[in-house]
């Protein structure tokens, strides 16, 4: 049994309009199934969609706090001009320079919208088949502990591991990474970015949940109240949903 990835919850005051930034940004489309805005692949909403992490940003009443998100997204580009046409252009749209200690460093560091902080990065040949999230980008203690953990908990597979950087992905080679940086720091506000999990059909979800906390997962309760979905948080207490089977 393993769970599988499926989207990138960011929380937003007003998910519509961050919504929208999150298409422009990706050149994806935003769907508006509900009170929350998903961000995916255009031609037509799929989900779970067989490659991307589409982007679901969901309306909360609170504003972020100033502390730095724990969670965030490197986009993808494939040459110089791209990066610089991408910041300008995301610039406008309402994206701020953010500064989270990087020094001089070849991507740039830009917030939305809201705050959430994300990376435009250079063109990298790893990322070159990723499509425009080249990375979901966890900040940690402990990568090893973290690789162990989330290697067991999802169906993709390690491809670095070392006491700074851990790197997992599809077992298939498609899609974004999933990095685990070793960061200075504690986690001291809510997650506003997460990832949602998904059992696959003919799974049960009650004992995927159970195995998650044999692995060390906890319980979490933010405000969540009665739903389909398990929130529970990871050993060093990221956020996660496990969703009810599709």
């Amino acid at each position: 049994m393993a769970l599988r990835p499926v989207h990138v919850i960011v929380k937003a005051v007003d998910a519509s309009a961050v919504g929208r930034f999150w298409a422009e940004a990706l050149g994806w489309t935003a769907y508006r199934p509900g009170a929350a805005t998903y961000v995916g692949p255009a031609g037509g909403l799929v989900w779970p969609h067989p490659v991307a992490l589409g982007v679901d940003v969901v309306p909360v009443p609170d504003p972020k706090t100033p502390a730095k998100n724990r969670v965030h997204l490197d986009i993808a580009t494939h040459s110089a001009a791209q990066q610089t046409e991408l910041v300008a252009r995301l610039r406008k749209l309402g994206a701020t320079p953010a500064d989270v200690g990087q020094c001089d460093v070849p991507w740039t560091v830009l917030a939305d919208p809201e705050g959430n902080e994300f990376c435009v990065l250079e063109p990298r040949e790893v990322y070159r088949d990723t499509g425009p999230i080249a990375a979901v980008v966890v900040d940690c203690a402990d990568p090893r502990a973290m690789a162990r953990f989330w290697g067991e908990a999802i169906d993709w597979a390690p491809h670095e591991v070392t006491d700074d950087h851990a790197v997992l992905r599809s077992a298939q080679g498609t899609g974004p990474y999933l990095e685990f940086l070793r960061t200075p720091g504690v986690k001291t506000a809510p997650d506003r970015v997460h990832l949602d999990l998904l059992p696959y059909p003919g799974d049960d979800k009650a004992a995927e949940v159970d195995r998650l906390r044999s692995l060390g997962a906890t319980d979490l309760d933010v405000g969540q109240g009665d739903v389909p979905w398990t929130c529970l948080a990871d050993p060093e207490g990221h956020e996660f949903c496990v969703l009810a089977p599709h």
